[in-house]
């Protein structure tokens, strides 16, 4: 199990489109696994590569899991994800993303969307996803395009939450801490976003506070 981590915005390499995966190697599954633990560990429902600093086309997504049953939601990683179609009908959902620590806003994305992708054993597949799983993943493969989710919003809001960040990272808001020493409760609850196609009872950052 290897916790890695998480690039915080502002950061050149969130704004930086990621190269295809050439070879679906021991090296790309151990990065699947390790981005895993550390979506899990850091309570967010889906990465990508880029974010923890890794510029290829991978990502990771399970938007079931509970903190208090292992781990046990539906995961999906998607390599080389390229979306064919998407759905006229569209979805709001205020996203938030690991990236942008405490920093959650509306967007607006197809409520369906239908993926083409390679998995772990490097074969072509093609899916479609619905509801706050089509927004996740719509969210990832932004990531992996370079596009973050405050580029979806007014740049009045965008620059606010921008200068927020920078300005807790020069005071070093972002540095690594061991939580099981900080004597912190991070067990709390959070809300949920009703009327936005997610009705389940969670335990980590889902609801109005969804972390990609």
């Amino acid at each position: 199990m290897a916790i890695l981590p998480i690039i915080i915005a502002p950061d050149p390499r969130l704004k930086t489109k990621a190269p295809p995966v050439a070879a679906i190697d021991d090296e790309i599954r151990k990065l699947v696994s390790d981005m895993f633990d550390t979506m899990y560990t850091q309570r967010g429902i889906g990465l990508a590569a880029v974010q923890v600093g890794v510029m290829k086309r991978v990502l990771v997504a399970d938007v079931t899991w509970r903190e208090d049953d292992g781990h046990s939601g539906e995961q999906f990683m998607l390599i080389n994800p390229e979306i064919v179609t998407n759905s006229q009908d569209m979805n709001v959902y205020k996203e938030g993303c690991l990236s942008f620590p405490e920093q959650y806003s509306e967007v607006t994305r197809p409520k369906s969307v239908r993926v083409r992708y390679q998995d772990l054993t490097g074969a072509a597949k093609e899916e479609e996803y619905t509801g706050l799983l089509a927004t996740c993943i719509q969210h990832e493969i932004d990531h992996l395009n370079g596009i973050t989710f405050v580029d979806h919003i007014s740049s009045l809001k965008r620059d606010m939450i921008l200068r927020k960040l920078k300005k807790q990272k020069k005071l070093g808001f972002f540095e690594p801490h061991d939580h099981s020493k900080c004597g912190h409760d991070h067990s709390h609850d959070h809300g949920h976003d009703h009327g936005h196609d997610h009705d389940h009872d969670h335990d980590h950052v889902h609801g109005e506070n969804c972390n990609h």
